[in-house]
């Protein structure tokens, strides 16, 4: 079992969310436009964001057809150095860079990833310090596999595996669990980062027109309200001419469910002032946290690998 270690202290800072357009077919497009939106989200706001983030599958298409085209090798394995001036993946390259001229925390979205050694594919997504290094990855636990009657029809096992560990960060700011899209789903995974001190969970997410209007606020607002933690997805921007049309809507929740902020359909950066301050009245005002009856009902947490 991984050894989780005491979480940095919590402390105020400003999130991005990067709702991107214009993802087409041509890949070093899309990076060229992802790095300008970066470059913009970093000095946009009020005041300077220390963590940014970049939609599901960014760099792509979206749709089981195209991730095995658009797949890169990453070859990060944790807790190792990454070299990321011989790595073989584009889209790392140019978020490093990106992430380091910013000078703020990058959150890469997810990209299809073909794992160097088993030739699997997966959605993945990708974690830069300030200084460019890549820190953390996280592969999508679970797979869109929908069918609803009339509406939308969707298997992304088609084509991807289902990653199999769950993961989160460390700044110097807060600890940031991950996950994507579909894994909202599953409460268990927001608990147990919630349990292993994460206070802010970010799912770069690309939820339809079908699920979107149903789902995407209500199961924030759930997640964030269940954990009393920050909860915030980001989508890519809607585009009718694609393939696969987004519902949009990137949004951050606070620990009592309340939507601090919220994107439309189009291509937006949208601000959130992240404050430990309401995590703590939350916690304190209503102390879930501590009133869980663990001899009752089994702590789901327990023996995770991280």
């Amino acid at each position: 079992m991984t050894t989780i270690t005491k979480p940095p202290a919590f402390r105020p800072f400003t999130l991005a969310l990067i709702q991107l357009g214009s993802i087409g077919a041509e890949k070093s497009a899309n990076l060229k436009h992802a790095r300008e939106m970066i470059l913009k989200a970093a000095v946009g706001g009020r005041k300077k964001a220390d963590l940014i983030v970049l939609p599901e599958c960014f760099n792509s298409p979206y749709g089981h057809v195209h991730f095995p085209v658009y797949a890169e090798n990453i070859g990060f394995t944790s807790g190792k150095p990454y070299d990321i001036a011989n790595s073989a993946s584009d889209s790392v390259k140019m978020l490093s860079s990106a992430a380091k001229e910013a000078g703020a925390w990058l959150i890469g979205g997810s990209i299809p990833e073909r794992d160097v050694t088993s030739d699997k594919i997966y959605n993945t997504c990708t974690v830069y310090n300030p200084n460019g290094e890549l820190v953390a990855t996280h592969r999508k636990v679970h797979l869109f596999d929908i069918d609803i009657p009339g509406k939308i029809k969707f298997k992304e096992s088609e084509s991807l595996t289902g990653g199999t560990t769950l993961n989160f960060f460390d700044t110097d700011f807060a600890r940031i669990g991950l996950g994507i899209c579909y894994d909202v789903r599953f409460p268990e995974m927001a608990m147990t980062s919630a349990r292993q001190g994460c206070q802010l969970l970010v799912y770069p997410g690309a939820f339809n027109m079908t699920t979107g209007p149903l789902h995407w606020e209500l199961l924030q607002r759930a997640r964030a309200v269940d954990n009393q933690v920050y909860f915030s997805m980001c989508s890519p921007a809607r585009d009718l001419n694609a393939g696969y049309h987004a519902w949009g809507h990137s949004m951050v929740v606070d620990p009592m469910g309340k939507v601090l902020t919220e994107a439309s359909e189009n291509e937006v950066i949208v601000y959130a002032d992240i404050e430990p301050q309401a995590l703590q009245d939350a916690r304190a005002s209503i102390p879930v946290t501590t009133q869980r009856r663990f001899d009752v009902y089994p702590d789901v947490s327990k023996g995770i690998q991280g």
